[in-house]
């Protein structure tokens, strides 16, 4: 069985690489991945998110069809993940051919300050960009009551007509 488990993690190896645009995980012979190479997306949207698993995830809401970009990380002094561990060259190399960037970060404090930070960044390297944020509020199915007044408030605030 262990012998087993280790094959098959060399085999994945040997087969699978990250994507050189968006950091997606791909088959090596398919790099770049399905998604960067499709030309039916949306090439002046790119959409930012921490990992290449968060790519899959949005991927399956159907909603969104620009390209990608996993920073691999995020900004995280406890860990020792500082602005070096973001692939931010990468990351201004192709929002410069975007009109928007979407920063689809999660909302823990890490993830807040990471967002702040290339904001920042996005801003002052490319001024004409827009920058937009997920809009956050009360979960789907869930109720008022369980959420914490942050996300009440951020619902709120980023509230849309009906």
């Amino acid at each position: 069985m262990a012998r087993d488990l280790s094959a098959a993690i060399e085999d994945a190896r040997a087969q699978l690489e990250a994507c050189r645009l968006c950091g997606s995980v791909t088959a090596r012979q398919e790099n770049p991945c399905r998604l960067c190479s499709d030309p039916r997306r949306d090439a002046a949207i790119l959409c930012v998110v921490e990992d290449p698993a968060d790519i899959a995830l949005l991927e399956r809401s159907g909603e969104y069809h620009g390209h990608y970009f996993a920073l691999m990380g995020k900004l995280s002094p406890m860990r020792g993940e500082g602005i070096g561990s973001l692939r931010l060259p990468a990351l201004l190399e192709r929002a410069a051919k975007a009109r928007e960037v979407l920063l689809a970060l999660n909302s823990d404090v890490e993830s807040e300050s990471t967002a702040a930070y290339l904001r920042h960044v996005l801003a002052q390297k490319l001024p004409d960009l827009v920058i937009s944020r997920l809009a956050l509020g009360i979960p789907a199915g869930s109720a008022i009551a369980y959420s914490d007044p942050v996300t009440l408030g951020r619902a709120i605030r980023g509230r849309t007509p009906t």
